[in-house]
């Protein structure tokens, strides 16, 4: 019963990581599961940390997807996606939790600005950016959910 505790904390962290963006939350909830059946070490176990594992593989991809599909839809340059992540992260430290935001928008901004000259074509990118990740945040989240899901029925199961 103590393992299904801690499990279930590691994958709620996990979640958490996902919405926040500064845990890797799927591979946590991965790694959760994995723990869950090297403890079962029973059938029930191995099939429910294989539909996970899939399950998490498929957000994670899905989501990288879908934000650089929004990105490169208005043209938005990979250098300019670079910048903004480590934008992103010099603010997560300045500004915790939200500065992440900031900092990847502002960087988007003002790399797509410096690359095109016009202001509202560096905004148009950086709300793409902005909708991209998003997105992705929420397909990420989607198939975490499911896959805590799947754990939770298993985890009640055995």
């Amino acid at each position: 019963m103590a393992i299904e505790i801690l499990v279930g904390i590691a994958i709620a962290v996990g979640l958490i990581g996902i919405v926040i963006t500064v845990l890797p939350g799927s591979l946590l909830i991965g790694g959760a599961v994995l723990v869950w059946a090297l403890y079962t070490n029973s059938a029930v176990g191995w099939w429910t940390f294989a539909i996970v594992a899939v399950l998490v593989t498929i957000g994670m991809i899905w989501s990288k997807w879908e934000m650089a599909r929004h990105t490169q839809k208005v043209g938005t340059s990979s250098w300019s996606l670079v910048c903004a992540g480590v934008l992103g992260i010099v603010g997560f430290f300045v500004i915790p939790v939200i500065g992440l935001v900031i900092g990847f928008v502002l960087g988007l901004w003002l790399a797509e600005y410096y690359r095109l000259r016009d202001v509202n074509g560096a905004w148009t990118s950086a709300k793409a950016g902005l909708r991209g990740t998003g997105v992705g945040i929420l397909i990420e989240l989607g198939t975490g959910l499911l896959a805590a899901s799947v754990w939770l029925i298993a985890a009640i199961y055995t």
